[in-house]
């Protein structure tokens, strides 16, 4: 049985109808909002702008001096914002691998296919995974050590139970027996086991 032919438009549409296309463009402005970089560049471009610098500025109404500065900084600035949006998408690590992951999950829906598998890891997602193995290692010994002292702990008698049954106890090599308190408050002794 072969699979019908998938075209990018079909992802895309697939992506427009159940959101993702939205979701994406969300955390796009979002770290666009918080770049900090973007943020600096803009302030120096219209601190240093023309319309607010030349004279007479001051004299211009609100209005007037936000659709100047729209004029001459609009263009710079949603360039620098282009390729700072470029880098996400393309980032290999972030932003862009979730994009990507995300198309390829769609076409392999759409065409009937099974997701392929993970690619390998780099020596580097290596040696993350192997830390990561280790620190899950150490987390299970921890875990086997606690439960072996707790039933270690359980396995112990209570002072309860050593008060009900009466304890020998060899002091200065001879036994002593102690007595038994009932939980009425007589006193019975046992025997001194020999």
């Amino acid at each position: 049985m072969a699979s019908h032919v998938v075209t990018p438009e079909d992802v895309l549409e697939s992506l427009m109808n159940d959101g993702t296309i939205d979701g994406i463009r969300m955390k796009i402005i979002a770290q666009l909002k918080a770049n900090e970089d973007m943020k600096k560049n803009t302030m120096m471009m219209v601190e240093q702008s023309k319309v607010l610098n030349t004279p007479g500025a001051e004299k211009k109404t609100k209005r007037e001096l936000f659709d100047a500065l729209r004029r001459e900084l609009e263009t710079p600035v949603l360039e620098k914002a282009s390729k700072a949006v470029w880098e996400l998408i393309l980032d290999n690590n972030g932003l862009g691998k979730e994009i990507t992951e995300t198309v390829e999950r769609v076409y392999c829906r759409l065409s009937g296919q099974d997701l392929p598998p993970p690619p390998p890891p780099s020596s580097e997602g290596q040696q993350k995974e192997n830390e990561k193995e280790e620190n899950i290692g150490r987390e299970e010994g921890k875990k086997a050590k606690e439960m072996d002292i707790s039933e270690s702990l359980s396995r112990k008698r209570s002072f309860g139970d050593m008060r009900m049954q009466g304890a020998d106890v060899v002091v200065n090599g001879s036994s002593k027996q102690f007595p038994v308190v009932s939980d009425d408050g007589a006193q019975t002794s046992s025997k001194p086991k020999t």
